[in-house]
């Protein structure tokens, strides 16, 4: 039986998509260690509103001293390793990845690694506004990965952005945004995208493999299935940053 390295989660943005990645980490546990196994974990969950205030303010300063204080409290809760639950706030990775002793899993890593393992280059990617527009997040899957990476007109970025914040993360599934959400993955078909990412996650609770012509790749739950993966496998390696 292989020893469980222990998984440290900075949730609570929002606490909808930390739920998920609880119940996609323990799952694929028992799955792997059968009978009545669980993950060893620990999360430090945030009120998403303060989070919230502080990204439409700009204050990302601020946030990434929560960030880091959040990485320092697992890191003495005897985390082996930690992930951010959430794509935006990769933002600030490299500096609270720098604050502390234990590696980061990066959300953008798995799912490039599967998206590269596909033999897929060009890709549309979903996220909040800071996500698509910002280099934090598409610079990484650029230069690392070598991924074309392809974002929704202004207008659609505006409408994902909307539904990200006014629906998903107070736990409103509305139809009417899963069809609008389909028509955006159709308009980025149509400039040349061979897969979606969802880079945001919430996202997952919202778009289905139904509402898109070509295959997503749902970054909550690759990130989650790689966590697992590292805590069976050890982690003597330092997660890439």
């Amino acid at each position: 039986m292989p020893q469980q390295g222990v998984i440290g989660l900075i949730g609570g943005m929002s606490w909808e998509s930390s739920a998920e990645y609880y119940r996609i980490i323990n799952q694929a546990i028992r799955k792997r260690l059968g009978g009545s196994h669980s993950a060893r974990c620990l999360m430090w969950s945030f009120d998403f509103g303060e989070i919230e205030a502080l990204q439409h303010a700009g204050r990302w300063d601020d946030a990434t001293r929560l960030m880091i204080e959040a990485a320092q409290r697992l890191e003495r809760g005897g985390a082996d390793f930690f992930l951010l639950c959430t794509n935006t706030m990769h933002r600030m990775a490299d500096q609270v990845a720098a604050a502390v002793r234990i590696p980061l899993l990066h959300i953008a890593d798995p799912t490039a690694e599967r998206i590269r393992v596909a033999g897929i280059e060009r890709v549309g990617l979903l996220g909040t506004a800071f996500t698509m527009e910002h280099d934090f997040y598409k610079g990484r899957l650029q230069r690392q990965f070598g991924l074309d990476v392809v974002v929704p007109e202004a207008d659609d970025r505006a409408l994902v952005h909307r539904v990200i914040y006014h629906e998903l993360v107070q736990s409103r599934i509305e139809p009417s945004s899963r069809a609008a959400f389909a028509a955006v993955i159709t308009r980025l078909v149509e400039r040349g995208a061979d897969a979606i990412i969802l880079g945001c996650t919430e996202i997952m609770l919202l778009v289905r493999p139904e509402d898109s012509p070509v295959p997503l790749f749902d970054t909550t739950r690759l990130h989650a299935e790689a966590a697992v993966d590292r805590a069976l496998a050890g982690n003597s390696e330092p997660a890439p940053k």
